[in-house]
């Protein structure tokens, strides 16, 4: 299974009244390369997500889910003389224990499905486990114990890594994921996040310009 989170796409309603709201900032650096940035104020967030379109009526495509305490993202390469339109979200949820290929399964067991807007802890993931698989793919299985996720993000901390960070989503309602494992990954430790997403920021729109000579 591919990674995925830089091509999910999102229905999203175009928030109207692109004004800059102050703290988040699109600042075009050269002519097809943007740089945004946010403030570090929601210590509650386990993360945010970067998202794009350049149709303000259609679909959003998710950038990149980042740890918590980053608070900028560079969109690099753009096409020349377009649009493109941009917000965050912060997203929030329960997580479970980390665990290694091959290692031990995290805790838990199957119950009634609780809320992760109320449940806490108790909504987290459980059984999660690591297996090697073919292709030098990870395998991830788990038992979903919260009600209303709107999905579930594997998160890797690389060894000599200070944190976890996300790198692979999965849809709500899944009880098992695939990874490619790359270079350097060997030894990492994963844990998952059943998660859902706060309230966007207004958009903002910046417009490339022409293809650097």
């Amino acid at each position: 299974m591919p990674r995925k989170l830089a091509a999910v796409l999102l229905l999203a309603a175009f928030v109207s009244g692109c004004g800059e709201e102050p703290g988040f900032r699109a600042t075009l650096t050269d002519p097809v390369n943007i740089e945004l940035s946010w403030p570090d104020d929601d210590p509650d967030a386990a993360g945010r997500i970067v998202e794009y379109t350049t149709d303000p009526h259609g679909d959003y495509t998710i950038l990149r889910f980042l740890p918590p305490r980053q608070t900028s993202y560079r969109h690099p390469d753009l096409i020349p003389e377009t649009r493109f339109y941009y917000r965050v979200r912060p997203f929030y949820g329960a997580v479970s224990e980390a665990v290694t290929v091959s290692g031990p399964a995290g805790s838990g067991s199957a119950g009634p499905p609780v809320s992760l807007r109320t449940g806490g802890q108790s909504a987290a993931p459980a059984a999660f486990r690591a297996e090697p698989a073919a292709e030098e793919m990870v395998r991830f299985s788990w038992t979903d114990r919260s009600s209303d996720e709107d999905g579930f993000l594997v998160e890797i901390r690389k060894p000599g890594a200070p944190d976890f960070e996300p790198v692979e989503m999965s849809d709500p309602g899944t009880t098992s994921a695939g990874l490619a494992s790359l270079p350097g990954e060997e030894g990492s430790s994963y844990r998952l996040r059943a998660f859902y997403y706060g309230p966007a920021s207004p958009v903002l729109d910046r417009t490339t310009g022409k293809t650097p000579v």
